[in-house]
């Protein structure tokens, strides 16, 4: 009888995770079915507003000159704009951008300087406290690891042309894709979100969420949605949701796109990982009883659940991971070809449908997409391996644990020759990596038990969970050694190429 318990938790926990995985069927589904739905502006403003563009900084001491210099070459009336350096630092980055700010209003611009000392909200609570002095109808938000570009704003302002919108959203690119192997993993899952999801979303009148950066909100909008808040990890998703309610339209561009630095470091990308997972529970324990009670569509309502508690994925993931050996001595103890031939199917659709769903993803957005599809069982892997960290986010966020803001550390990485380990700032490894270690030793042990027992079918689904969390152990690992190991390059260096390159950039003003 426990037996068959047991199977019932195991194939329930199965099921639900095959349909969040197959999920992204019905995404790919909607985003064919409305290409032809794309947004158009109808025609353009008579009048071109005032902008206000918000650069939220945190001890970004390497990227913090990249970021600058692209923001005041942005073509737009310099009449019409006001910049908004809103630094949070608490090491010589404040001094790093108090100069940069300094330099550029000796200039002629328009450009202010804000620093907080309490951190108050975190990045939420910068964006407020700048907006309370901002001049513009329209504030675009651009975060320290991007490079807006220079016709950003005549790309996106336009679409204000309807009095209903009320944020524009531009696709993420990735300045350091070819780095290395983990930067062309997290790439192809973050096209993903950003070609598939995304567009399938908004071109088919569902909700979907502006991303932090790379993005312009009708000031009006925030206000009415109710501001800022940091009651989440996600403030952006949080206000996303809550304007949409309120009854604003987003409009998503595809095709415009803004560069960005992804993480190098995998214990960098994980604590990335963490702060939206916990932050997407955070917003789904939020809004989601607010959504689901609204006179909203069902199709409306049934995204939004699925997009806000996707995460839990990842928890679920978990769990099935340390029932695998239970669920295969089961299978001996009551006939392992039936039970067998019962999941496999399940594993196979969901693992076939993850796959597809990014090779669509690179399909849409890369001339060489065929090349990327070699990665697709590292992605999967790498998709398993990041469900501890992920787990523990989840559980966070289901029983109101607080956690500060953890930022993301950038080290102004664009070219395979760039260093990152000699630079101040690094990503944090903690004892999950040993939880991340025993389950590629428990898998590991698995495959030689299905081997044994002539359990073919499993070693392959077995062997993609095993890869999985010992990547994502001993990689975490060994950059926190190769890092130790590596020589120390201390800020005078950027201070000597800053001085070097002042002269460039006021002479990139003065031709603008």
């Amino acid at each position: 009888m426990l037996i068959y318990l047991f199977l019932a938790v195991y194939f329930i926990i199965l099921i639900t995770v095959f349909i969040y995985a197959s999920h992204r069927y019905h995404m790919v589904y909607l985003y064919f079915k409305h290409k032809k739905d794309q947004p158009i502006a109808k025609g353009k403003l008579k009048t071109l507003p005032r902008v206000t563009i918000q650069l939220p900084i945190y001890n970004e001491l390497y990227v913090f000159d990249r970021l600058i210099e692209a923001a005041v070459q942005i073509d737009y009336p310099r009449e019409l704009l006001d910049i908004q350096v809103l630094d949070d630092s608490t090491d010589e980055t404040a001094e790093v951008c108090r100069r940069g700010v300094e330099k550029y209003k000796n200039l002629g611009l328009d450009i202010e300087y804000i620093h907080r000392v309490n951190r108050e909200g975190f990045k939420g609570g910068a964006l407020a406290n700048g907006l309370k002095t901002a001049k513009g109808e329209f504030v675009a938000v651009f975060d320290a690891d991007f490079i807006p570009q220079k016709d950003f704003l005549q790309k996106t302002i336009h679409y204000f042309t309807d009095d209903n919108i009320g944020m524009v959203q531009t696709r993420w690119t990735y300045l350091n894709r070819q780095y290395s192997f983990i930067t062309k993993i997290q790439a192809i899952m973050l096209d993903g979100h950003f070609v598939i999801e995304h567009a399938a979303r908004n071109w088919s009148g569902r909700f979907f969420n502006f991303n932090g950066t790379a993005g312009v909100w009708r000031i009006k909008t925030i206000e009415s949605a109710g501001g800022w808040q940091n009651d989440t990890l996600t403030e952006d998703l949080d206000l996303s949701y809550r304007s949409q309610l309120k009854g604003w339209k987003f409009v998503y561009l595809k095709d415009e796109l803004s560069p960005s630095e992804i993480p190098v470091e995998i214990n960098g990308f994980k604590s990335q990982q963490h702060r939206w997972a916990k932050g997407s529970i955070q917003t789904a324990k939020k809004l989601l009883p607010a959504i689901l009670k609204s006179d909203l569509p069902f199709k409306v309502k049934a995204e939004a659940f699925f997009h806000l508690t996707n995460n839990l994925s990842y928890l679920l993931m978990l769990l099935l991971s340390v029932l695998i050996y239970p669920a295969m001595v089961a299978r001996i103890n009551i006939g392992w070809f039936e039970t067998i031939v019962a999941d496999v199917p399940f594993l196979m659709v969901a693992t076939i449908g993850i796959s597809f769903f990014y090779i669509c993803s690179q399909r849409e957005a890369h001339k060489d997409w065929k090349s990327r599809i070699v990665y697709m069982p590292m992605l999967m892997s790498l998709g398993i391996g990041l469900s501890v960290n992920n787990s523990k986010a989840v559980l966070e966020a289901l029983f109101n644990k607080e956690t500060e803001f953890k930022r993301t550390p950038k080290y102004a990485i664009e070219g395979k020759n760039d260093k990152w380990a000699g630079k101040i700032y690094k990503g944090e490894i903690n004892l999950l990596v040993i939880i991340e270690l025993l389950l590629g030793l428990y898998f590991t042990f698995n495959i030689y038990f299905a081997y044994m027992n002539e359990i073919y079918l499993s070693i392959p689904f077995l062997m993609i969970f095993q890869m999985g969390f010992f990547y994502v152990a001993f990689l975490s690992i060994f950059q926190v050694i190769f890092r130790s190991c590596s020589s120390f390059k201390t800020s005078r260096q950027f201070r000597s190429k800053r001085n070097a390159e002042d002269v460039i950039a006021a002479e990139n003003i003065n031709a603008i």
